[in-house]
């Protein structure tokens, strides 16, 4: 699970390859503004994702606790910006609704649903539609 401004997600964790503090990122000319650029990852070439920019999105939080997550889909990976990663939680088909009933700022079509753990709310993301991949 992860912050991005006000709000918690999650995503399927077998496509998480590593999470790492923010590194240099090298901006890439002529790409979309919600890409922030590309990280060289242990001689990786990765191109990294702000959905902040891109779903317009408040950032908040400390620099200090801003994380890369980094995704491995097939022979891609892609990272992307998070204000804090908190932690890795096992859920159950049962706790996840539908995403018709999400009151989020990402669009309906980019989240799979949401998970209710405890008193918290967890927006479960789609990142193959986010990434468009």
């Amino acid at each position: 699970a992860f912050n991005l401004g006000k709000e918690e997600y999650a995503v399927d964790v077998l496509n998480v390859q590593e999470i790492e503090r923010l590194l240099n990122i090298t901006r890439v000319p002529r790409t979309q503004d919600y890409i922030e650029g590309v990280i060289n990852l242990r001689g990786n070439i990765v191109p990294v994702v702000n959905l902040h920019k891109k779903f317009s999105l408040e950032s908040i939080g400390v620099e200090d606790d801003k994380r890369i997550i980094v995704f491995q889909f097939e022979e891609l990976q892609v990272g992307i910006i998070v204000d804090e990663v908190s932690e890795v939680l096992r859920l159950n088909v049962n706790d996840i609704e539908e995403t018709a009933k999400v009151y989020s700022s990402i669009s309906a079509e980019h989240i799979k649903g949401i998970a209710k753990i405890n008193d918290r709310l967890l927006i479960l993301l789609d990142l193959l539609r986010i990434l468009e991949i």
